[in-house]
């Protein structure tokens, strides 16, 4: 890609990516620079196009010029198949946001793991990570729980619903992270392993807007385990409030929201944009919704 460029045509594809803030995002930013930046989301739902045609609409993004798009639900593993080139990061991962359409191909890269590491660095940089527990082992928690390894976790509990799930997910970790302390664990197991625990990851859908609550009991909650969220709409959502009220250290989702879209933004121009301004535009769009 010629980072040289000035005007870039970005798209979103998934299903029901009207609400996305990443558009906006990612607009704003191009604006600050100068640049001629257009991103559009491309809902399949809205088109009447099965996920499983996605080889097809990265075709057409091509041939209409597009300079990259970013995936979402449900195309971060259908996309993997055809692509040119994966990054090693989003290779292990099974999994990819991003892809770059270069003269040596179509390129995946997945910013949703790279851009918890640095959302996490910025918002809890004295983080105990001796012993961490993920609530969640969905595409996010995967994207999580490699993160939580690479920054240096040394013990990490996989924690869902669907056990298997849990367990496959720590078994895959623990193949790519043997120097570390991966397992499995049941949702019943939590009372007894939080205790124990240095801090937390919530990342199952509890807590948006459309699914209230807290996924677990908050009087396990205290001031020595800090508590991260990977829920954004809304920002302060259930969970971080009784955490904060339990004194413990918080992050909430917006962190990783914005830095999945910086990451994917430098991969795209080739520039480095400025975090903070877009961290500020997203707690504006945030706040905005509500």
């Amino acid at each position: 890609m010629n980072t040289s460029e000035t005007s870039y045509l970005v798209g979103l594809i998934g299903t029901g990516v009207g609400p996305s803030l990443t558009p906006a995002m990612h607009m704003a930013e191009g604006r600050a620079f100068g640049l001629d930046y257009s991103y559009r989301p491309i809902d399949l739902t809205a088109a009447g196009i099965s996920p499983d045609r996605i080889g097809e609409v990265l075709s057409w993004a091509r041939a209409l010029g597009f300079d990259a798009v970013n995936a979402t639900h449900p195309c971060k593993q259908l996309v993997m198949a055809h692509l040119d080139h994966v990054d090693p990061v989003a290779a292990t991962l099974g999994a990819v946001n991003t892809v770059l359409f270069t003269d040596d191909g179509d390129v995946g890269y997945n910013t949703d793991t790279t851009g918890f590491a640095h959302g996490f660095t910025e918002g809890l940089p004295d983080a105990d990570l001796a012993d961490v527990v993920l609530v969640g082992a969905g595409g996010a928690g995967t994207a999580v729980a490699d993160a939580l390894l690479r920054l240096g976790a040394a013990h990490l509990t996989v924690v869902d619903l669907d056990v298997d799930r849990a367990g496959a997910l720590a078994h895959d970790l623990a193949t790519r992270h043997p120097l570390q302390r991966v397992d499995a664990a049941a949702f019943d197991k939590l009372p007894a392993l939080l205790p124990e625990s240095s801090g937390v990851v919530h990342a199952t859908p509890t807590g948006m807007a459309e699914h209230p609550g807290i996924a677990f009991d908050a009087s396990l909650l205290r001031p020595d385990l800090w508590v991260a969220d990977i829920v954004y709409r809304p920002l302060d959502t259930a969970l971080l409030q009784a955490a904060r009220a339990a004194g413990a250290p918080t992050l909430d989702g917006g962190h990783m929201a914005v830095y999945q879209a910086v990451d994917a933004f430098a991969l795209i121009t080739g520039l480095h944009p400025d975090a903070d301004r877009m961290t500020r535009h997203f707690r504006q769009l945030v706040a905005n919704e509500s």
